[in-house]
Formats: C-alpha cells, structure tokens, sequence
C-alpha cells in the first residue's frame, strides 16, 4: 500500500471492510448509515483549498445531518447555510443557532413563512430567494408589511447559457430573471415596496457544476461538456457581474452566492461572488467519480442485511431503492461496493424493500452478512435513516464507531 495515498484509494476493499467491522463491533442494525471522519476531514480540506479562500456555503439538503453541518461551519473557510425550505432554514436558524441561512428555492409555503416572520430570531438570520413580484406578493400576504419588520430577500439569478433568444437552453430551467436588465427591473421593484430588504443574490451554475465531465467510456460527450462548460463560464462571468453591479444601483448587498461542488474552482473565479455553495462533496457520492478535476473520498456509506439467497450467485438485501434526483438512469442508483463483485440484476435493480445482487462475492456471503452501498449524491441516505454512526481510527489505527448522530429524520424533521 502507498504511504501517500488514503486507503479508500489504495485499497478500497480494506477501507470498506474496516467500515463493516467497525459497526458490527458496535452492533448497529441494519440498514446503517455510516460516516468516516478521516474522509469527511480530507474532502472538507479539499473543498476548501480548491475554493481557493473564498467562503462555503454549506448546502444542508447533501447532509441532513445537523451535528455535522453544525461541525464544519465552525472551520475556516466556511460560513452560512445553503437550505432547501422555510420550515428547515427557520429551524436551523433557531435550534442549530445558525446565524446566516439562505433560502435556496423560492417558497409558496404562507403559513411556514407567516411562522418566520413572527420569530423575530429566524427573521433576523433567514433569506428567502425570490425571482418574481408574485413572491413578493405572497409574502405580503403571510404578513402584510404595515404588520412587520423588512423580510430579507435574495434575487435568484438565472445562471443558464442561452442561445437563439432562448430557444437553445443549457442549464436547469429556475428563475426567469437572466439578463441584466431582468435583474435590474427586479430589484426596482423589490426596494420600491415596503417590507422588504434586498440583501443577496443567488446564481447556480448547474450545466458546470452538476455534470461530469470524465465519464468512462464517454470520450467525445466528455469533450463536448467541457467545451460548453468552458463557454458558460465566458458568458456567464460577464452577464453575472454585470447584473450584480445593476442590482448594487438599488442596494448593498451583503452576498452573493453562486456555484456547486463541482465549479468550486471557475466559480472562485468571478470577483463578483462573495460565497460558494457546496454540499454533496463533503460525503463524495459516486457521481463525483466521473469528475475530471477533483475526486472526493467516499466518506459515507449504508450497510444492508442479506435476507435471502434465491440462487447460488445471487443475495437479496433489505431496501437498496435509496435513488438520487435527477433524470431517471444507472448512475442515479446507490453502488453496491463491498464486498466486491456484486451487480445489480437489470430486470430489478434496486428495490424499495429488497434487493437482489449477483456475482461471484455472493456466494460467500450468507443471510445475515451485509452489503455496503454508496450513494449517489448526498440528501438521499439521511431519509432513510434515523441515525448515522460516525467512525475514527483509534489508537491502534482501527477504526471504531466514536459516536452515533441523528438524521434530520432521527430528530423527528421531513421538511420535503
């Protein structure tokens, strides 16, 4: 084994049976989350460096595990939250004590932002992302603002390439507010109207920081990813700050927040951010394995039960269907890693309660034995279980389970 290559990259086979041994020691049942600290240490350090000294935002929804979140906004490099609903930025705001919480989505929701505005803490920590004057009018109905103090807002600025006036789209489709001009006409609107006090921006550049760009076996759509992405990032660091600075005419703003875990690097870039979000790198899902420029350390994994053995070279396990968003495909189910060898059957592949799994590996494994998965973003796992045993080496270099954390689901929260 190389000295200065982690194990997990060295011999992952080891990394994942210690992972196995270790929760089996502590007699944890299945299905069992488990997080490796030294991984999670490396692939914070990563994320870090190449952020190049600009902040990260964490992005809640990759973890949905509070004491980690709440761990690593207390390193350098590191500050406020990223969160996906009002009812989670409100709690974390609160129960988790996070001073600088950003809504990342727009909210319909009157009665959970009725309940924000009336905490005069959330109120003060939280900012909701608008892009239209409709959320600006459901808001006033939550709480007319003759009845409040300024709600906070963010504008939500559309980070997609456009061509031929729209009709070519490469990107998600989110705000409608692109051009410069929409973003200048928004925020008008925005300190023209009581209530309200514009503070940040958002812009997400998902077409360069969701999709891989070294997928085997995929030479020319690798090349061509980078081509558009390269091209985004022109377009996009010039649209970008000029809208920022049309936006700075009707307010100071106090952020702005832009990027992913897999743009860290080009979205350091723009002078014209002041934070960088970033979630599903601190666990390294295996959709970062078909990353050109970084790898993250499989820090989490899930271990299932083998129920049964239809066949000599098939094992069935308890659950397995833990399915990533996105489009619908392959890479979207959890990896089966250890032991290695095993594959999923096409005519099933991953169940919602059971799951066969073939190769030569199953016939060595017997009922009782367990399977270890890894997921395929970050959000997930955390849904799917109610605590996540976090793992150390000791003294002697073993690792060993150094403490057990509940979930956002463990704590009694399903905020989506």
């Amino acid at each position: 084994m190389s000295a200065d290559r982690p194990v997990w990259v060295d011999d992952p086979r080891s990394y994942w049976a210690a992972i196995d041994a270790a929760v089996r020691a502590a007699r944890l049942p299945s299905p069992v989350l488990a997080v490796d600290a030294i991984a999670l240490e490396h692939n914070i350090a990563d994320l870090a460096r190449r952020a190049g000294g600009v902040p990260i935002r964490v992005a809640s929804k990759s973890l949905r595990i509070r004491s980690v979140i709440s761990d690593i906004l207390r390193r350098d490099g590191f500050a406020g939250v990223l969160a996906y609903t009002v009812d989670e930025a409100h709690w974390l705001a609160t129960a988790a004590d996070l001073p600088d919480v950003l809504l990342g989505y727009p909210s319909a929701d009157v009665d959970a932002i009725e309940r924000l505005v009336a905490d005069d803490t959330a109120r003060s920590r939280v900012t909701l992302l608008v892009d239209s004057v409709e959320h600006l009018d459901l808001i006033d109905r939550a709480v007319p603002p003759s009845a409040r103090e300024p709600v906070r807002v963010a504008i939500d600025l559309d980070a997609s390439l456009r061509y031929a006036g729209g009709l070519v789209h490469l990107g998600v489709r989110r705000s409608p507010v692109h051009s410069v001009s929409d973003a200048r006409d928004l925020a008008r609107k925005i300190t023209g109207r009581r209530g309200f006090s514009l503070v940040g921006v958002m812009s997400y550049e998902a077409q360069v920081a969701g999709l891989a760009n070294d997928t085997e076996g995929s030479a020319l759509r690798n090349k061509a990813i980078g081509v558009i992405q390269a091209r985004s990032m022109r377009e996009l660091l010039d649209r970008r700050g000029k809208a920022i600075r049309a936006i700075g005419e009707y307010a100071e703003l106090e952020f702005v927040n832009a990027g992913g875990t897999g743009s860290l690097e080009v979205t350091a870039a723009d002078r014209s951010v002041t934070d960088i979000a970033a979630g599903s790198g601190f666990f390294g899902g295996h959709l970062f394995d078909g990353y050109a420029h970084f790898q993250p350390a499989p820090a989490m994994g899930f271990g299932l039960d083998v129920v049964r053995r239809p066949a000599r070279d098939i094992v069935t396990v308890l659950g397995g269907g833990w399915i990533a968003s996105g489009p619908p495909a392959a890479d979207r189910l959890p990896k089966p890693v250890w032991p290695q060898g095993l594959s999923y059957i096409g005519s099933e592949a991953a169940g919602e309660v059971q799951t066969p799994l073939r190769g030569d590996a199953a016939k060595r494994l017997q009922v009782g034995g367990r399977v270890w998965f890894r997921h395929t973003k970050s959000g997930e796992p955390a849904e799917h279980a109610n605590e996540v045993a976090i793992i150390d080496r000791g003294a002697d270099g073993g690792p060993q389970v150094i403490d057990v954390v509940p979930t956002y689901r463990g704590e009694g929260k399903c905020f989506l």
